[in-house]
């Protein structure tokens, strides 16, 4: 079988966009980059506000994160009937969820619907990557470019790339050598992958390999995953959609939606609110099991102090790796599988019966850690001590989180200075929406927002509604630019690491602290003060003409 190399992207014909190339630059109103949840959002809203834009979009269709993570087992770790969009309300009471936690094909299909709903295609340029964004100061305008030269000069620019959008990409000597087929989980064949009767090493043990290593082993000769760190991962408990229960939902779906919108991580599950100190350990254990079977996230806010307190997130992760020893039948295999490190610091997993494909005959778990990948050779990964023999690799090494997109478009503002100049040490925004320096530009759920630590389509809505209501309050009253002021900019700063640092999170290495990609500054990026809180905060500046913004 040919090779398949999934960082070769999709042919560039035919393609549907209003610029060409060579052509004088198409002046717009607004420019928006990326076509998931956030791009097609901001579609609705510019319509309504009459004014001239257009989507940039680098994949054939619309989809975002779900158009391009098709590997086996993808799903979303977050209730389908919450994991949707609220501004159509017609369509929240129609669609019908067929699981609890949507599966990649399903979200596609349902974002593909809405997308023909409010034929939302023909503001999108599909097959196409902006280059570069070059803030013009006479004009007032951003310069935009693509890969196929096609010009734009924009008043606005609305980044809507997502946080987890650039692949970090496999970088093993020898690579080049392997005679087997080898895939990026984030990069993953539209056609799919058969691994019937192959052997397939699965590199890394993140959100993505604790989804997609399940569906490999059922097909496969035998599977070797190569584990580093192991990660903590807690049971969905997956199961068909409910209709009774779905209906319920629907009933209540306002109360529900405000519900999130003011919560601490965007859903409607109940934080808890007392401290593991402060509570007997029989209650903890208690009250820990209850939420194990509840299963996701919920898990993670059982009690106040879990990220907080070294002894009490101790507790809460023995009582994972407990249950780690309980679902594996070989001890050895257990206790490589339980995590050593902070419980939470590190994304945590949500699953569907990944701890019990240990219990297999077709699978072995490798230490990578003790014994560690030193090249891949023509017919397999070489290690410290030897070579494992295989058909095919999966990489499930991650992501350029959150800034990584943004630093993959050659971002200039004032002066030309750019952006990964000035987050050189670390992202610097004004409530991750924007940063000085950059006029009329706006990151959607940037760093420094709530973002990946909450229900993404909660916040990609809090955001487009600010942004475009931002851009309203400017055309109302006759104003062109609006920038975060300094002064503003680096009290966010300052809050956003005082936050972060009263936690755990700053004492591990995650991709939270961008500590997966090697020279990258160690900054805790997202905002932890929780989804209503931010709100609130969003909602005090407009209310305030936009306080800590100069307009102009």
């Amino acid at each position: 079988m040919p090779r398949k190399d999934p960082i070769t992207m999709p042919d560039a014909s035919p393609r549907s966009t209003t610029a060409q190339a060579g052509a004088p630059p198409v002046e717009l109103d607004v420019l928006v980059v990326g076509a998931g949840f956030s791009g097609m959002y901001l579609i609705t809203r510019l319509r309504a506000m009459g004014l001239s834009f257009r989507v940039i979009e680098a994949g054939d269709d619309v989809g975002g994160t779900w158009y391009w993570n098709r590997y086996p087992g993808a799903r979303v770790d977050v209730h389908s009937v919450t994991y949707s969009y609220s501004w159509d309300k017609e369509l929240e009471q129609e669609w019908q969820w067929k699981e609890r936690f949507a599966p990649q094909p399903e979200l596609l299909e349902y974002i593909n619907h809405v997308a023909d709903r409010h034929d939302l295609r023909r503001d999108i340029s599909f097959l196409t990557r902006v280059e570069a964004a070059h803030w013009d100061e006479a004009s007032e305008r951003w310069s935009i470019t693509t890969d196929t030269g096609e010009r734009y000069a924009a008043r606005y620019c609305v980044m809507a790339v997502g946080c987890l959008s650039v692949p970090k990409l496999p970088d093993f000597t020898g690579l080049d050598s392997f005679q087997g087929d080898w895939y990026h989980t984030g990069l993953w064949p539209h056609e799919g992958v058969d691994f019937t009767g192959k052997r397939v090493a699965v590199i890394g043990t993140g959100s993505t390999s604790i989804q997609a290593t399940p569906q490999i082993v059922k097909v496969a000769e035998h599977v070797t995953v190569f584990q580093r760190t192991p990660n903590y991962s807690i049971p969905a408990w997956n199961r068909p959609q409910d209709r009774d229960e779905e209906a319920a939902v629907k009933a209540q779906y306002p109360e529900r939606r405000q519900k999130a919108r003011v919560s601490l991580a965007g859903d409607v599950f109940e934080p808890g609110t007392t401290a593991i100190a402060d509570t007997p350990l029989d209650d903890v254990h208690a009250e820990l099991e209850r939420r194990w079977q509840l299963g996701g996230f919920t898990f993670l806010v059982a009690f106040t102090d879990v990220l907080m307190s070294r002894e009490s997130n101790e507790i809460i992760a023995e009582f994972v790796r407990n249950k780690i020893r309980g679902i594996v039948k070989d001890p050895a295999t257990a206790e490589l599988l339980c995590p050593r490190n902070f419980f939470g610091t590190k994304r945590m997993c949500v699953d569907t019966g990944y701890y019990e494909i240990y219990n297999r005959d077709n699978i072995t778990l490798y230490d990578a850690k003790t014994n560690p990948i030193t090249g891949i050779t023509a017919t397999g990964v070489q290690t410290t001590q030897d070579e494992v023999e295989v058909d095919a690799i999966v990489f499930a090494i991650g992501y350029d989180a959150m800034t990584g997109p943004l630093f993959n478009i050659d971002i200039r503002g004032r002066d030309g200075v750019s952006l990964k100049e000035k987050w050189s040490a670390g992202p610097r925004t004004y409530l991750g929406l924007g940063s000085h320096g950059f006029p009329n530009l706006f990151t959607i759920t940037g760093p420094q927002s709530p973002s990946v630590l909450s229900n993404m389509l909660v916040s990609i809505e809090q955001h487009v509604d600010f942004v475009s209501d931002t851009i309203a309050y400017l055309e109302q009253n006759g104003l062109h630019t609006i920038e975060p002021e300094l002064d503003a900019e680096d009290a966010w700063v300052d809050h956003c690491r005082e936050l972060g640092d009263s936690t755990l999170h700053p004492h591990d290495d995650t991709w939270y602290m961008g500590a997966n990609i090697p020279g990258k500054p160690r900054v805790f990026m997202p905002y932890i003060g929780g989804v209503g809180t931010y709100r609130e905060k969003c909602d005090e500046v407009a209310a305030a003409g936009y306080e800590g913004y100069a307009l102009k």
